[in-house]
């Protein structure tokens, strides 16, 4: 792990050699600097109240960012420190972080007032305070990371206000929020790389004859159909959350530390809110995993105390509600936050006890645990903690989240300090997006090791049934769990002895745009060898001296991808003996300038990587295999096994087939048709290569009379290669490319093997599929079970089939997935905008026109939206509308790619 000041260095050379471009979105010119800690205040702007109020904001931000620094400072290099100089340097650190959030809260009711205040002036002002914190030169981009929950909050305030001043500055705001992810992932790569309605009717007589033309109507028909071209789809009702039973965990005398918890036990305990949003997303991850949790709640957050002792709830007690009702321990974690190892009398027991009595408030339920602020007690908290029947709890695992402003760093202490303490209680904080984002990377890995999640039973810390622990299935996120991604890329046409191919070095580029843009692979780490680079030294060198002595980690994956001729030759026992070609190899001389397949399978089990993929788009045979089983518990088990798998694209006695759409070959077409999600057959968002083949092996055999074959190599222990499909974000519009005539063509060829269920969604179970095996003979493989994921991930997953199908121009079955993801998330923008753009490339421009406008509701800085409405509007011969959008689109994108387009139709309308 890197030390902080290590990370500010590198952020610090990352921003300056980074001048120009920068990681960081400006609008503005940037302002003249001044001195102070904050560098220049932001500039004034508007009328003199929006003025003053923007003054106040600029020396709020100015005091938020120096806490900032000076909390990353004292907690710098903090291996060097002896254990008395941390537990200080912790100390005075939380002290800091905690009277920031109080300086966050007071700078966002500021700004809340600023943007609600009827002054002319307030926009100009709220704007120089984004021109500060996008463009002022004494600002590291490291720093902006400071403002990000305000700039969430401000971006919450100014989307209250419909004006189109208010919808630009959202806009403005929104991309803002982008650039500080994009830091977040820059900084996050530099530290992995070092730290019946109807009414009865009157007359009975006639009801029969009423309801068989009911019955007609609705073969005509549907109410979900009608609903949704009045721009509503209704969301699935949320089921109620079923009681876990619960098995016997540890428990712990005296104060609970979390050291006397069963081995690979873990107690997730979450400090500082209730907040209004990172609590419930939150307990959303955890519902993923099925995992308890404790969250200690601090008293003003839900409210307060009068002199007579009543409890008045504010908003925060109803986030504490939802939490409670979804199953997760309330606790005491103060009133105020304060050191009350320095407090006693009163002042300390009200510390204590007016929480209780809002927790009460809130769940009469609640539960005794109790967790002093900082740790820090002295014996007269104990001794009034027992006196109001409530028991301390601690932690031995400490994630300081509140003090590291990256998820990556924060997931890498936590799992290095779960791997040495074995069990234990881990502190996080629910007040921070960084949080949000850790938590997944965190309990993915905790599950794939075996670890259970324990929840307090009402009188001690239990481990619910259901909890993922060794040999049991995990509700887990997505993810495949890998660290680094490797490559090799190969494609020959040129070949100087053999016949000439022409599509074998598009197919690699293919391959290679489709590893680097789709599924996140570093660019630097995908070896690629075209034509006359690809000798025989060439290809082995690539292997021995760009992975196995090129840093390959036990947790990597690698893939291999080779585009070219394949050659079988007859041993003299009789057996075959695959060979790749090099573009250096004569005919007569496979044993010395091919490259055997035997060779490939030492090259595999030499590689320490965890997974390793070999793809062979050429025709040969010889090769042996070994299998693994699937497992149930697909993800962990998964995580466990060493992966050594090859597919290819047919026998010794077949051809490959070229001719496929866009210069490739029928076999990689039908590659990267698989790779773009089509091979995602139980619809969970992974791919395994066990998948890959199961699609591509019959479809490919459908096609032509190339027979794939696939199987594990020796040396494999069952694992399997696992792609992670990214989410797809584009909007449609007029600019989305739809494939050619002969792609559409192919792939309904392709797809008419599949197995599809009526309603279009995967199985979550896929069949069995017979492939041929590396021998050539029949084998069944059957794709794992689905792993679990949330509404959220599901829909997402809908969305990027719809867009898969509307770019074959399947608009009926696109609509139905742009409604199901609507159905499973009822504020998702894009897939309102996509459903919009069926409706329209279909020519029915009312329901489109709706659901733009939907669209704009949901995400009201979306240019392309008031594009599309626009269109649909003046299709829908509704000028006025039309224009009205077209210039919202022109005010939002002045230079945008549809903006010469939006104006020549301002000019015709």
């Amino acid at each position: 792990m890197i030390s902080k000041p290590k990370l500010l260095a590198l952020v610090a050379a990352a921003s300056l050699s980074a001048a120009g471009a920068g990681y960081f979105y400006t609008h503005r010119a940037q302002p003249a600097p001044a001195e102070g800690t904050a560098s220049s205040a932001p500039g004034l702007g508007g009328a003199a109240t929006a003025q003053s109020q923007q003054q106040a904001i600029a020396g709020q931000l100015g005091e938020v960012l120096a806490a900032y620094r000076k909390t990353i400072v004292l907690l710098a290099d903090e291996k060097s420190l002896g254990e008395g100089e941390k537990a200080q340097a912790n100390r005075v650190g939380q002290g800091l972080f905690h009277d920031n959030q109080l300086r966050i809260a007071r700078a966002d009711e500021a700004l809340a007032a600023l943007a609600a205040s009827p002054d002319s002036g307030r926009f100009a002002s709220l704007g120089a305070l984004l021109d500060y914190i996008e463009a002022d030169p004494g600002l590291y981009d490291a720093d902006r990371l400071a403002f990000r929950e305000l700039l969430q909050a401000l971006r919450g305030h100014v989307a209250k206000d419909g004006s189109l001043p208010a919808i630009k500055l959202h806009k403005r705001i929104s991309e803002d929020m982008d650039a500080l992810a994009e830091i977040e992932r820059n900084y996050d790569q530099e530290i992995r790389q070092i730290f019946g309605r109807f009414e009865a009717r009157g007359i009975e007589l006639k009801r029969e004859r009423w309801e068989d033309y009911v019955a007609r109507l609705k073969k005509l028909y549907s109410r979900e159909q009608i609903l949704k071209e009045y721009g509503v789809v209704l969301p699935y009702p949320t089921p109620p959350a079923a009681p876990a039973a619960a098995s016997a965990a540890g428990a712990e005398d005296g104060e609970i530390f979390g050291k006397s918890l069963p081995k690979k036990t873990v107690v997730l305990t979450f400090d500082d809110g209730p907040h209004k949003r990172y609590s419930e997303e939150i307990a959303a991850i955890l519902k993923q995993y099925g995992a308890p949790a404790v969250f200690f709640s601090v008293g003003r957050n839900l409210g307060s105390v009068d002199a007579s002792h009543q409890a008045k709830l504010n908003s925060g007690a109803e986030v504490s509600r939802k939490l409670s009702a979804a199953g997760y321990t309330l606790a005491n974690h103060s009133y105020s936050h304060a050191q009350l190892s320095k407090e006693s009398g009163d002042k300390l027991r009200a510390e204590i006890l007016d929480t209780d009595l809002l927790l009460k408030a809130v769940d009469a339920g609640r539960s005794p645990l109790f967790r002093f602020p900082y740790g820090a007690r002295n014996g007269e908290g104990l001794a009034a903690l027992h006196k109001a029947e409530l028991k301390s709890v601690m932690w031995n695992i400490d994630s300081l989240d509140w003090a590291d402003p990256v998820p990556a760093s924060i997931a890498g202490r936590v799992l290095q300090a779960v791997e040495k303490e074995g069990r234990g209680i881990i502190l996080f904080h629910d007040i921070h997006e960084r949080t949000v984002k850790a938590l997944p990377v965190i309990l993915d890995r905790l599950v794939a090791e075996g670890y259970q999640f324990a929840g307090w039973d009402g009188s001690t810390f239990k481990v619910a049934q259901g909890t993922p622990a060794q040999g049991q299935a995990a509700a887990a996120p997505v993810s495949a769990g890998y660290g680094n991604s490797w490559a090799i890329v190969i494609g020959i046409d040129d070949y100087a002895k053999w016949p000439k191919l022409q599509y074998a070095v598009r197919d690699a580029q293919g391959v290679r745009q489709t590893l680097i843009d789709k599924f996140g692979f570093a660019a630097e780490r995908v070896v690629t060898l075209k034509n006359g680079e690809a000798t025989r030294a060439g290809i082995l060198g690539a292997f021995h001296d760009r992975l196995a002595h090129g840093g390959v980690q036990k947790n990597d994956r690698i893939f291999v991808f080779f585009a070219g001729h394949g050659a079988t030759r007859k041993l003299s026992s009789g057996r075959d003996l695959g060979y790749i070609v090099p573009v250096d190899a004569a005919p007569d001389q496979l044993a010395t300038d091919a490259i055997p397949m035997t060779e490939i399978q030492n090259i595999a089990e030499s590689l320490s990587a965890k997974h390793v993929l070999f793809v062979m788009d050429a025709c040969y045979s010889g090769l042996g295999l070994t299998r693994g089983g699937s497992s149930s518990s697909f993800l962990r088990d998964n995580a466990k096994r060493i992966g050594r798998q090859m597919l290819t694209a047919g026998g010794g006695d077949q051809l490959v087939a070229d001719g496929g759409p866009n210069g490739h070959s029928v076999f990689t077409w039908t590659l990267l048709q698989g790779l773009g999600g089509k091979a995602d057959l139980n619809g969970d968002g992974l791919i395994t290569a066990t998948e890959l083949a199961a699609y591509v092996a019959p479809a490919v055999a459908g096609v032509s009379s190339q027979t794939p074959a696939f199987g594990s190599l020796p040396g494999s222990e069952g694992g399997d290669f696992v792609f992670e499909l990214p989410a797809e974000t584009e909007f449609l519009g007029a600019a989305t490319v739809q494939l050619s005539n002969d792609a559409i063509a192919l792939n309904s060829k392709l797809d008419v093997r599949l197995d599809a269920k009526p309603d279009g969604k995967p199985d979550a179970t896929p069949a069995a599929v017979t492939v041929k095996d590396l021998h050539g003979k029949e084998q069944a493989i059957t794709p794992p079970p689905a792993v679990p994921i949330s509404a959220r991930q599901l829909a997402q997953r809908a969305n990027d089939r719809g867009l898969q199908l509307y770019k074959e121009k399947q608009y009926a079955a696109a609509e139905a997935q742009f409604t199901e993801a609507l159905k499973l998330r009822a504020d998702f923008a894009l897939a309102a905008n996509n459903l919009g753009f069926v409706f329209y490339k279909q020519e029915r421009y009312p329901e489109a026109a709706r659901w733009f406008e939907n669209t704009i509701k949901m995400d009201p800085s979306r240019a392309i939206a008031y594009l599309n409405l626009g269109d649909a509007t003046a299709r829908a011969r509704d000028a006025k509308r039309a224009q009205g959008a077209y210039k919202t689109y022109l005010e939002l994108a002045p230079n945008g790619s549809g903006a010469a387009y939006a104006r020549q139709q301002l000019e015709k309308l």
